[in-house]
């Protein structure tokens, strides 16, 4: 019965479409002098950093997973790409967070043009080795790197959080990142994936403007992802003034139900809603001129998955 069950869920959901993505990003629309964050989905943030493009993990394609051409076996989209690839701006740079395959998708980074920059974990540039970009580094744990690109420089510093880091279960020497990035005394700071710790020292250098914080596949996965309670107050320990939530609607990688994450996120800061920089896939946000993050009172802690 069991063998049956499994291959009625394969057989539904290979036939099962994806939806499109409730909104659609307009960059080209975007001004070079605001910092404009649009969620892709999953853990793909376009990022436009006045002026900069910045892409986070990129996944554009329906699976992610193992791929034995021209199958993929692995998890498949339920919400499309809020951007096709072929709409996406030039790139600057890539922020790679760790190689888990649904992060480090590499049929959907051989979409981006070469000359991009690709910021990645320690221990990780191998992966990268069949596609040509022009350049790959890798940013270590507290290590801090001024990074130039065609659109300027930016500075990015490697921060660990808890999560693990292998593509293959046996590459355990592989690590993981969080990464803050600071431009024109703005910071942002991309957790990639992340269970709850102290994330005190992502505001080593100074509040964060924007955090862009995993939410989804706690249930039972509570020691490699944080619940949403647990991110705002992982956000508040590093003074964030807005969040803007990823790992949640997207693919089923965990038991509790699609939209859950994002509901308890917005119950989480039911009394501070003006922090929530977006909910859904494919909207857009503009951090606000002049903002001034400071200490962030913290929420009731819930941490049950």
């Amino acid at each position: 019965m069991a063998l049956l069950r499994l291959l009625s869920e394969i057989l539904t959901d290979c036939t099962r479409r994806e939806i499109p993505a409730p909104h659609h990003p307009r960059p080209e629309a975007w001004s070079r002098t605001d910092v404009t964050a649009a969620w892709l989905g999953h853990a793909t943030v376009l990022l436009n950093f006045r002026g900069m493009m910045i892409l986070t993990d990129p996944v554009f394609l329906a699976r992610v997973g193992f791929r034995l051409w021209p199958l993929t076996i692995g998890p498949k989209r339920y919400v499309k790409c809020a951007l096709r690839p072929e709409e996406l701006p030039p790139i600057d740079l890539v922020l790679m967070s760790h190689a888990h395959m649904d992060h480090m998708d590499l049929a959907s980074l051989s979409f981006l043009q070469p000359d991009c920059v690709v910021i990645t974990a320690g221990a990780t540039a191998d992966v990268f080795q069949r596609i040509p970009f022009r350049q790959v580094i890798e940013v270590d744990w507290d290590e801090t790197r001024l990074v130039e690109t065609s659109n300027g420089a930016i500075t990015i510093t490697g921060r660990r959080l808890r999560h693990w880091g292998a593509r293959t279960r046996t590459d355990t020497h592989r690590r993981y990142n969080a990464f803050v990035l600071e431009r024109d005394g703005v910071r942002i700071c991309f957790a990639g994936d992340t269970a709850r710790t102290d994330a005190s020292h992502l505001a080593a250098q100074g509040p964060i403007d924007l955090f862009i914080v995993p939410i989804g596949a706690y249930r039972p996965w509570i020691e490699s992802h944080c619940t949403p309670e647990e991110a705002v107050e992982m956000a508040n320990e590093a003074e964030a003034q807005y969040l803007l939530p990823i790992h949640h609607q997207t693919f089923r990688l965990s038991s509790e139900p699609m939209m859950e994450p994002i509901t308890r996120f917005q119950s989480a800061l039911a009394s501070q809603p003006h922090r929530i920089a977006l909910t859904d896939i494919g909207q857009t946000f503009v951090l606000p001129a002049g903002t001034q993050p400071s200490q962030a009172p913290a929420v009731k802690q819930h941490s049950s998955a």
